[in-house]
């Protein structure tokens, strides 16, 4: 005697060998013996051979048609072998049985199971759900089909062009799209990234970096809603000082300025002035909620992405010929020594005496023309607005500021690495650029007197204010840096704790609030200090161990990292762009880091490019060698290289040259030059005041 079971949702069949009172031993056609209880069994039969009835009734099954077994099926519940004998006759033999068992079971649409063998039929509406579910998941495979056929011939059908990115990095593993893409690529043993490239879908590669931008930080677009600037309720004093601003050509929010009082009487008085929207935007009101929302301008070459729209950023902009409102720090300095003497904080209203520019006069106010006591005029020399004397002495005083803060610090900074400023040749700098522009890229020098002169101001501020509002108890949002050893980052929290990377005991970011979310949060904060005094704790709008506060460092660190690291990767993309439209075939480069495998970590000397090369075996870091390019990869921002000459050997000078090399892996890191992570899958950093390119 043979005997029909369910085991694991499947039918098998075997020999009988024993019965139990609760249970059948069965020998299966592979040897295999197994204990079948006796709930499990749905059938006892005495011929054909299990491996023929199951076969034969498989054959049968598919023979019955549902909608008529559903038809002669009783409204009560039944068993399979009641339908069987509906269906074929009322003689139906063990094969029919056993075949419309396994049609009804495979058909849950139809008919609902009531327990082992037994079913009850879906009503005419489920069955009609049901039916309908089915055509339009075969409609929705056959499309799947189409599109996957479309792909693997080079063209992208819209549906998956619009998904693009959404596949790529976030997709919906149940979406047609996806499923058309993992079809096509697997069919074609072609990578998802490289067939979508291949059937159209990315426009370019500077246009695939740009929308995954996008798509991941701006999904809703970049626009702004309709919003209007506030005036500042509040009378100001007109101070009685000039002040100039000092920004590169295409800076439109300019946040800060200094004046200079006093020179040559003893006491000198520097002024340091910061555009005040604090006094006009409200916290929780619609500026502000976009400004919480965007949290930073975010840069790249030839475009930024404003925190604020544009309106109301010159709305509250230090502008030339204007007198403009103000948070001001007024420093107090004994003109020979520089020792500070006293400090105070003003609401007020500043005139601008200019804008100076510092790709229009960094060639001209050099170190060696600030330190000469009588310079004389050069030719072509531009009339400066600002006199020689003052900037001298903001020269000398920015040099005994830094030299101040690297006692603090253990060991002195180094500006051995130039930045770079890239300018796109563009006819209209409306909307974002397409990628093709020429690219002009030239070198800024670290600490030029000019950039070393606003940065040090800037640090003098964001240190006294952040030791001012700590002092008085009012919370702010500070960057902090426990010790210079290497791999201790800077953090944010709202203590006031050592920044031992800058040399100072404090330091809340405050003078970029047109620009940064953070420095309007702080200003806040320093207003309410200048208005109450001791008592502004209680007035300030965030409140020791506010949740706000730490909501926005979260939310801050996310976003500031995310948009450093697509600028990172933007110039990374340009330069590369630019070595190809200049035809470079080899550069000089020191190497950085050894990687593993024979491959070498290089830098280059004149251009603001990292990339790995083989062949430097033997050499060590700081060495200078030239290097043959291999390669490019604009998409992945990917470059090769092999060295073809070792220069000379520097390794004494590579730890004056690389004081840090976390930050030069950081710089990697930002650059992106890995492959590009996607979530399909079918088989250096500037110093905390250095300008923000615009």
């Amino acid at each position: 005697m043979f005997l029909l079971f369910e085991e694991a949702g499947k039918f098998v069949a075997g020999r009988v060998l024993s019965e139990a009172e609760a249970s059948v031993q069965v020998e299966l056609d592979s040897g295999k013996r197994v204990k079948v209880k006796g709930a499990n069994v749905l059938l006892k039969f005495d011929k054909p051979a299990p491996a023929q009835l199951l076969a034969e009734a498989t054959t049968i099954s598919q023979s019955i048609e549902l909608d008529l077994a559903w038809e002669f099926a009783p409204d009560t519940e039944f068993g399979f072998a009641d339908v069987a004998r509906e269906y074929f006759n009322a003689d139906a033999n063990t094969v029919q049985q056993v075949g419309a068992l396994i049609r009804l079971y495979e058909a849950p649409h139809y008919f609902r199971r009531a327990g082992k063998g037994r079913f009850k039929k879906a009503s005419a509406e489920t069955v009609q759900l049901a039916l309908a579910g089915i055509e339009k998941k075969k409609q929705i495979q056959a499309q799947i089909e189409s599109w996957s056929q479309d792909l693997i011939a080079g063209q992208c059908p819209v549906p998956i062009k619009q998904q693009l990115y959404k596949i790529l990095f976030r997709p919906d593993k149940n979406a047609p799209e996806y499923k058309a893409v993992v079809e096509a690529s697997r069919s074609s043993q072609t990578a998802p990234l490289t067939l979508l490239q291949n059937a159209g879908a990315i426009a370019s590669a500077y246009d695939f970096h740009w929308q995954r931008f996008l798509f991941d930080n701006f999904p809703k677009g970049t626009g702004f809603p309709k919003l209007e600037a506030p005036a500042i309720a509040q009378e100001l004093p007109l101070a009685s000082v000039q002040a100039y601003s000092i920004d590169d050509s295409q800076t439109t929010e300019i946040d800060d300025a200094l004046s200079l009082q006093g020179l040559g009487t003893g006491t000198v008085v520097v002024g340091i002035h910061i555009a005040a929207p604090g006094l006009a935007i409200e916290p929780s009101s619609a500026i502000d909620h976009v400004g919480r929302s965007r949290l930073s301008t975010v840069y790249m070459p030839g475009y930024k992405i404003t925190m604020l729209p544009d309106e109301v950023v010159q709305r509250y902009t230090l502008a030339e010929g204007q007198a403009c409102p103000a948070v001001s720090l007024y420093v107090s300095f004994d003109e020979a020594t520089l020792s500070i003497q006293h400090s105070e904080t003003k609401l007020e209203r500043v005139p601008i005496a200019a804008n100076l520019r510092h790709d229009q006069l960094d060639n001209w106010v050099t170190a060696e023309w600030l330190e000469n006591s009588s310079p004389v005029t050069r030719e072509g020399e531009p009339e400066l607005p600002i006199s020689h004397s003052s900037l001298a002495f903001f020269w000398r005083l920015a040099q005994h500021l830094k030299a101040g803060r690297e006692v603090v610090r253990g060991k002195p900074e180094t500006f051995n690495r130039p930045d770079y400023n890239f300018r796109l040749v563009r006819d209209s700098h409306e909307g974002a650029p397409t990628g093709n522009e020429p690219v002009q890229i030239s070198v800024r020098q670290r600490g030029a007197p000019l950039d070393l002169i606003v940065a040090e101001a800037m640090i003098l501020a964001n240190s006294t204010w952040g030791q001012w509002l700590a002092s008085l108890g009012v919370p702010a949002i500070y960057r902090s840096q426990a010790s210079m050893a290497p791999g201790v980052k800077v953090r944010m929290g709202t203590k006031a704790l050592p920044h031992a990377g800058i040399g100072v005991p404090a330091y809340a970011w405050s003078t970029s609030p047109l620009r940064r979310y953070t420095d309007l949060v702080n200003q806040w904060q320093i207003i309410a200090c200048a208005k109450h005094g001791a008592t502004a704790a209680l007035a300030a709008p965030f409140k020791p161990k506010d949740a706000q506060l730490f909501a926005i460092i979260s939310a801050f660190d996310a976003a500031y990292t995310a948009y450093n690291s697509y600028q990172s990767g933007m110039e990374r993309f340009w330069t590369l762009k630019y070595v190809q439209q200049e035809n470079v075939t080899e550069v000089v480069a020191s190497l950085v880091k050894e990687m593993g495998a024979g491959s070498w970590l290089v830098r280059a000397d004149q251009l603001p490019l990292m990339l790995t090369v083989m062949g430097a075996a033997g050499l060590m870091r700081g060495d200078k060698v030239k290097v043959k390019l291999g390669a490019m990869d604009t998409m992945a921002l990917d470059l090769s290289g092999t060295v073809i000459e070792k220069i000379n050997n520097s390794q004494a000078a590579s730890a004056d040259a690389d004081e840090n090399l976390d930050d030069t892996m950081d710089d990697l890191e930002d650059s992106a030059t890995g492959p590009i992570a996607i979530a399909l899958n079918v088989n250096e950093a500037p110093t905390e005041d250095a300008p923000t390119p615009s």
